[in-house]
């Protein structure tokens, strides 16, 4: 009956540790997704803010109506001061 409860508890603690290791690989796809998901908003940002860039040197959007928006938009001092703003 030692034998048994032995096995019994040698078997609990190697589940014990694949379920610590299951929430550490969990963690880590989680944590690797949600850098993805960042980048892929960073990028579509980044790809806009050069669509809306080359229209205004083209002349299809006029550069008094980008301020405009960029003036309604921009809160932080730091980020008015980057495109004039007072």
């Amino acid at each position: 009956m030692v034998r048994i409860e032995e096995r019994i508890s040698t078997l609990e603690q190697k589940l014990k540790q694949l379920k610590a290791r299951r929430q550490l690989l969990d963690n880590r796809r989680e944590r690797l997704e949600s850098q993805q998901a960042r980048k892929a908003d960073t990028r579509r940002k980044i790809l806009v803010g050069a669509v809306v860039l080359a229209k205004v040197q083209q002349g299809e959007i006029a550069e008094a109506q980008l301020r405009k928006w960029l003036d309604g938009a921009l809160t932080r001092a730091d980020d008015r001061a980057l495109f004039g703003l007072t």
